[in-house]
């Protein structure tokens, strides 16, 4: 009978218990009985080092395994390729490939997952880390002062945006990790986290003046909310009606490779922040934004400790396997505000989408025909569909 070999992956994991299932109640005195005791132990073990690593990054991660078991830096070599890369991968100056990656999770049982996201930041950035920062597109859009040798003066200039932005959280655990986020794999993270700090800095110089009590949204308050779509104007009222609720609302044009939609954020006293980019300038995506990020604020945030979502909506129709279950929670109650479920479910314009049935439809529930249009074409995965309705170009112009 083969010995039980350790566990290094999620696959393995799962043949353990599938054989730990094959031989319960097997007699402890057995073949089969020492098999199961030590395959018990194996997945114990394996349990409880991917719980572990947690929120763990993928350099943190490698060094909670090195010291599990008492490994070197030569010893990750023959995985990273040479001692000044491991050297590098270990002071974060060097970022994981694809194939070192591979071969961590595979050797040292790193799960996949821990090992692509997003390194932290180093507590301490030295200067090179703060030239990463998009100065130039920050000072062109007045967010940071347009100085000569911008690069020099990065760390000055980006510090001075983070104290403007007076975060409690500045979301750098969530961006950095990759954590709280429906994300695009492609987005730079200096990009995000910049954003982040200019949206709240501009909410902090426009606070509100109430202060927003926990549990003031709810699925109704949003319906309330759903129904404003109907007026012409009502992006541009908006602001208004979340500041009498205490939340401040930003729209802020996003940053190249943000691949950003809209994110809820929160500042130093914790009140919170909604933040949308407006960069698909549509009626229809306009109010399932906010409306997902309201959902954020409602059912995500904890007052006693801080939290972060950055959201691309892009994203929603093909979500990745790790993202966070939150994100689908959001979309429920977005959706739910916008068109009831068991209105849709009997709603003759799903199943013949005309244009007279999107008005009398909308009609019906009091939204505006760009949501019903909106979600005709997000269902049916057509995105030429009724594109009368969708309103492009009619938000962005309210908040200029």
């Amino acid at each position: 009978m083969p010995q039980p070999k350790p566990i290094r992956s999620q696959a393995g994991h799962e043949r353990a218990l599938a054989r730990i299932a094959s031989l319960m109640g097997a007699d402890p005195d057995t073949p089969e009985g020492r098999e199961l005791g030590v395959l018990a132990d194996l997945v114990d073990l394996y349990e409880r080092r991917h719980h572990a690593l947690g929120d763990l990054d993928p350099v943190d991660a490698i060094r909670l395994r090195m010291e599990e078991e008492s490994l070197s830096p030569h010893d990750l070599v023959p995985f990273l390729g040479s001692s000044a890369r491991v050297s590098e991968v270990l002071a974060r100056k060097r970022p994981l490939t694809l194939p070192m990656a591979r071969a961590l999770n595979r050797h040292m049982g790193i799960p996949a997952e821990v090992l692509l996201r997003e390194p932290h930041p180093p507590e301490s950035w030295d200067d090179d880390h703060w030239r990463r920062f998009p100065l130039r597109a920050m000072a062109d859009r007045g967010w940071i002062p347009k100085v000569p040798g911008l690069a020099q003066h990065a760390r000055e200039l980006m510090e001075g945006l983070r104290e403007r932005a007076g975060a409690r959280t500045d979301g750098s655990a969530a961006i950095f990790r990759r954590s709280g986020l429906r994300a695009n794999a492609k987005a730079d993270a200096y990009a995000l986290q910049a954003w982040c700090w200019q949206a709240m800095a501009v909410a902090n110089r426009n606070r509100p003046s109430a202060e927003y009590v926990p549990g003031t949204v709810t699925p109704e308050a949003l319906l309330g909310i759903a129904r404003l779509s109907r007026s012409r104007n009502g992006p541009s009222r908006v602001a208004s009606l979340l500041a009498d609720l205490g939340i401040a609302f930003v729209t802020l044009p996003h940053l190249p490779r943000t691949y950003l939609d809209g994110a809820a954020l929160q500042l130093a006293d914790g009140s919170p922040v909604v933040a949308l980019t407006l960069r698909h300038d549509r009626i229809d995506n306009f109010w399932f934004c906010l409306l997902h990020e309201l959902a954020h604020v409602a059912r995500h945030m904890d007052y006693d400790s801080p939290a972060a979502f950055l959201d691309d909506q892009s994203l929603r129709r093909a979500p990745s396997p790790g993202e966070d279950p939150r994100e689908a929670e959001a979309d429920e109650w977005a959706e739910e505000a916008l068109i009831p479920g068991e209105e849709w479910e009997a709603a003759v314009v799903r199943i013949r989408p005309t244009a007279i049935n999107v008005i009398h439809f909308a009609e019906e529930i009091g939204v505006h025909p760009a949501i019903v249009a909106g979600r005709v074409r997000f269902e049916r995965d057509n995105y030429r569909l009724l594109s009368q309705f969708v309103g492009s170009g009619a938000v962005r112009r309210q908040f200029s």
